[in-house]
């Protein structure tokens, strides 16, 4: 027996059923009765009274107005009582895992019948995995994350932590040995930065900028100077509980009194004995609300310093209000005469400065993949809306101002894809000590292109959005989110302007002597 969301109607039974109290509507070939629903609906009940509503097909009206996603919702979709006789639907519901079909949707490696010589079938068979992955067990939660503002579960982060969601963000290395990489899909010794590449992009996707933050970013840029810089019993204790998800921990660089200009910090850290003894403040800490440990940047008696503190007597942390969700757990710390043992000092006394900038290129390239991603989401948005909107009675992709804006946006994005493979190409075929060397300057300049253009695209689509990119629901949701957020890839891990100097300050360095017009 058909169940009553295949049961057949034809067009003359469903046109019969246009008054109030006995109202029906088509969206894409499905029979909804909405004779109850009508009363309740949020914009009101005389939408269904308009002409061409009740009893009719309203599938224009309805994209015109919501997301598809509307109609998937439970308390939706049961309002649907059959399908019109000899039709078929249309708009499918999302698949976990599948690829975009909308033009510059992907990037061009995943593109149908393109190319690449960067990526393997390996990195295709992860991204198919880790993508379904994000979309089944991640989306849910960061969608409510961002909106009620709470942290990250800890049942999310168990299963991120089956997975080894922290360890592969920390890219390829000796963490990974003996760890099972999503499933068992990529061998750790197979696991490179495209990858991680991955990883980066695919978190970024659901339009949810406060959760990207909240979702362990803090190990991501806190544990590198502890797998590189802490004595071996610090790194056997703290490693694996980081990388595990059983303990969280905050990179705590900046302050009020300084940013980029480390050697403005005023939190000192005084030698008695076998401990320091640490005081003084930080602020804008990522996942500090939450974090058990702090890799801290200090001014000791020989200079700037690294030094692991952990949560306990005169920490205290609380969360700052920044324009994105507090789900990130932006926090402002407050170190009052902590005592922490020398042994937790990461790299020599004095010599904090090459222990943060080793960690800077890893922190600027993940910032730049996941703004690389989020940046395309939006170019996606807008190719759906300028197609479905109607304007004067045409697509609004039909007025050359708009095709315009989508040009300068998808040449944006595509420019900036090829850069960052090029990088990563390189990252892939460099060891650490060149990698220093050679892609400080070009990272940072990468990073000040990627993030400004960026910038540059939220205001595009917010122009073709309308109204609708000011509304935190709805058609603009994402819109609205990164014009509101995509900043933060333009300040977090240095500044545009700053990185940009480093960047042709680095090639002034390596200017041949010779060079001459």
């Amino acid at each position: 027996m058909a169940s009553s969301k295949t049961k057949e109607y034809t067009w003359n039974e469903v046109e019969q059923h246009n008054k109030e109290g006995d109202l029906w509507i088509v969206i894409d070939s499905k029979v909804y009765n909405v004779s109850k629903f009508v009363d309740m609906h949020p914009g009101g009940a005389a939408v269904f009274y308009a002409s061409g509503i009740a009893g009719k097909d309203t599938t224009e009206t309805f994209f015109g107005l919501h997301r598809h996603e509307v109609l998937l919702r439970p308390q939706y979709a049961r309002l649907q009582i059959g399908v019109v006789a000899g039709e078929e639907e249309m708009i499918k519901p999302p698949v976990p895992g599948d690829l975009s079909k909308v033009p510059y949707g992907e990037p061009t490696w995943l593109s149908d019948g393109f190319k690449s010589p960067y990526y393997t079938d390996n990195h295709r068979a992860f991204h198919k995995a880790f993508r379904t992955f994000m979309q089944e067990v991640v989306q849910p939660e960061a969608e409510r994350c961002e909106a009620n503002g709470k942290r990250i579960s800890q049942e999310l982060v168990d299963k991120l932590s089956e997975i080894n969601f922290v360890a592969m963000r920390l890219g390829p290395g000796k963490h990974l040995h003996g760890r099972k990489l999503m499933g068992g899909v990529t061998k750790p010794e197979e696991f490179d930065y495209f990858h991680e590449l991955i990883v980066n992009g695919e978190i970024a996707r659901f339009g949810t900028r406060g959760f990207l933050d909240g979702l362990l970013n803090g190990g991501v840029i806190g544990l590198p100077p502890i797998l590189n810089y802490g004595s071996p019993e610090l790194q056997a204790k703290i490693v694996p509980e980081v990388l595990d998800g059983k303990k969280y921990i905050a990179l705590a660089i900046t302050e009020a009194f300084a940013g980029s200009d480390v050697s403005g910090l005023q939190t000192t850290a005084v030698r008695d004995g076998d401990y320091w003894v640490i005081s003084g403040t930080k602020k804008w800490i990522t996942n500090g609300t939450f974090a058990d440990y702090f890799t801290t940047g200090c001014k000791t008696e020989t200079g700037f310093t690294v030094i692991l503190i952990e949560r306990g007597e005169g920490v205290e942390t609380k969360a700052i209000k920044t324009a994105y969700s507090p789900t990130a757990g932006t926090a402002y710390v407050t170190f009052d005469k902590v005592r922490v043992p020398v042994s937790n000092t990461l790299g020599k006394a004095g010599m904090g400065m090459s222990v943060i900038l080793t960690n800077f290129n890893h922190e600027r390239w993940m910032i730049v993949a996941s703004s690389l991603a989020a940046q395309r989401l939006v170019v996606e948005e807008c190719l759906k809306w300028a197609h479905q909107r109607k304007v004067f009675g045409k697509p609004l992709d039909s007025q050359a101002v708009i095709r315009y804006k989508l040009g300068q946006m998808i040449s944006r994005v595509e420019a900036c894809q090829n850069w960052v493979e090029n990088i990563t190409h390189q990252m892939n075929n460099m060891n650490y000590s060149d990698m220093a060397s050679k892609l400080a300057g070009p990272i940072g300049l990468m990073k000040a292109f990627v993030s400004k253009c960026g910038r540059e695209t939220a205001e595009d689509a917010t122009m073709v959005f309308g109204g609708r990119a000011l509304t935190t629901t709805g058609m603009g949701k994402y819109i609205e989110n990164y014009h509101r957020t995509s900043g933060y890839d333009a300040i977090l891990g240095g500044t545009e302007d700053i990185l940009a100097d480093l960047g042709v300050r680095q090639a002034m360095k390596k200017m041949p002597k010779d060079s001459r017009l």
